[in-house]
């Protein structure tokens, strides 16, 4: 008689394993862990009391139209863009991805593990900066929320996959940091990160608008005052989101 034998994969406490292990990273990597959370929740209380008094239109103020459309944006950017494809990078360099793809817990379960990580940690970011925003300031909700919270998520997608393409390329988990950081205040000055994209020559303001950062802060700007979000701005978001994926089934080395 043949015994029939049965390879099973990762059962759900494994994976909850795995995940609370990448949490476990995250909380321990202080930089990481508080950069994203403290330096948009700085930018917004510098700029919020200013900007809570210039109403713009429909008794929305600039703190509602673009401080936390740009303060929001910057949470995924920093954790998408930065965070995320250092600790992948560091992996492969430690050869924990490696060791990973001979046993059960495939690589893709750290990289899983590391996206919910991420997730929660934007949604922590987000919920600092409302709470501040609107108990310290005053300020309103999105008139158009189901929008608001639609392109927030379709903007969370669009950043991690950009995570995806550096961590892609990057070598080692210096020069993951080094691209990233580089990819962040890139996106970030054309996207309106220091000062708007009014003040920038209007070629490079008209490509900030493409960009994801900059789709990302005018698509949410949108929601925000109740107007129709603009096809360009999720289209940008869109193509980010399956240029990061394709571009990490093609070059990304688990070891």
């Amino acid at each position: 008689m043949s015994t029939a034998v049965q390879t099973r994969g990762p059962g759900a406490q494994a994976w909850l394993t795995l995940i609370v292990c990448e949490a476990k990273m995250v909380v321990r990597d202080t930089a990481g862990l508080v950069v994203p959370l403290l330096l948009p929740l700085l930018i917004l209380v510098t700029s919020a009391q200013s900007a809570g008094d210039q109403v713009v239109a429909d008794g929305l103020t600039v703190l509602e139209v673009y401080v936390l459309p740009l303060v929001l944006t910057m949470v995924l950017a920093t954790i998408g863009i930065i965070n995320m494809p250092s600790f992948l990078a560091y992996y492969r360099r430690a050869g924990i991805l490696r060791r990973l793809s001979a046993t059960p817990a495939s690589p893709v379960m750290v990289l899983v593990a590391q996206v919910v990580v991420s997730v929660a940690q934007a949604l922590v970011g987000l919920t600092l900066a409302l709470a501040v925003a609107f108990l310290g300031f005053g300020a309103q909700r999105p008139v158009d929320l189901g929008a608001a919270v639609g392109v927030y998520l379709l903007a969370m997608t669009a950043m991690y996959a950009g995570g995806m393409i550096v961590a892609a390329v990057a070598p080692t988990p210096n020069s993951a940091v080094a691209i990233g950081l580089v990819t962040f205040f890139g996106l970030g000055a054309l996207g309106g990160m220091f000062g708007g994209r009014s003040s920038l020559p209007e070629p490079l303001a008209v490509l900030g608008e493409w960009l994801p950062f900059g789709a990302s802060v005018e698509a949410l700007a949108a929601a925000w005052v109740g107007s129709p979000v603009e096809p360009a701005h999720l289209i940008s978001l869109g193509v980010t989101t399956v240029a990061g994926v394709v571009t990490a089934a093609l070059f990304f080395r688990w070891d």
